[in-house]
């Protein structure tokens, strides 16, 4: 990712607008916690995936905010350094976006699976349910690295009762037209994409609240 080696920096929240006037739900908080692609490198704040989620949202009659939490060039191990933090922010929900980073750097599977085991476990513990996006390696690490890299979501999301998304890029990656010039950051319609496929698991993790 573009984000690789950049200095991690305080993630910010996006601008919210007015809640919708018809809910179906009691307002909630929804935290996109992740690295560049949920940060929105390279687009306007409000053409970032957690701001397109929101308006999605809202559009239907769901009474939230989401905070976009987002910071560039973060690992899972910067991720889990932060769950502290997010917990402050008060989550009903949080969709946790990671480990591409790790990818990128060839970090053993296996540590990343660790960290993100501790992170969903860690803001369940703290009231909060995780939508887990799942990731997949975009570069050529072989055969093994790649499997391992992408079983390992699904067996988090399995082992902690998580909502999985199976692939967070889904329809987005590889597509130019939906991607920016590095090929691997979506532009800003490529974060619709994102946000539409986040929706369905969102609303998921909504329904469940008590």
């Amino acid at each position: 990712m573009a984000g690789c080696g950049e200095e991690e920096r305080p993630a910010q929240t996006p601008k919210q607008t007015p809640a919708h006037t018809q809910t179906v739900l009691a307002a909630r908080t929804i935290v996109a916690m992740g690295d560049s692609l949920t940060e929105g490198w390279g687009v306007e704040e409000e053409l970032a995936y957690p701001a397109q989620l929101e308006a999605r949202l809202r559009s239907e009659g769901y009474d939230v905010r989401v905070i976009n939490a987002g910071v560039s060039g973060e690992t899972s191990s910067g991720a889990r350094s932060r769950v502290e933090w997010v917990l402050t922010l008060q989550p009903d929900v949080v969709i946790l976006e990671t480990g591409a980073n790790d990818g990128f750097r060839g970090i053993d599977p296996a540590v990343i699976e660790d960290n993100v085991d501790a992170i969903v476990a860690q803001l369940q513990a703290g009231g909060a349910t995780v939508v887990l996006a799942g990731m997949q390696i975009v570069r050529n690490l072989g055969r093994p690295y790649t499997e391992a890299f992408a079983s390992l979501y699904s067996r988090v999301a399995s082992a902690r009762g998580a909502i999985l998304i199976p692939f967070f890029l889904e329809g987005v990656a590889t597509m130019p037209a939906l991607n920016q010039a590095d090929g691997i950051h979506p532009n800003a319609e490529g974060y619709r994409v994102v946000a539409e496929t986040v929706y369905f698991h969102a609303v998921e993790a909504l329904r469940k609240r008590p």
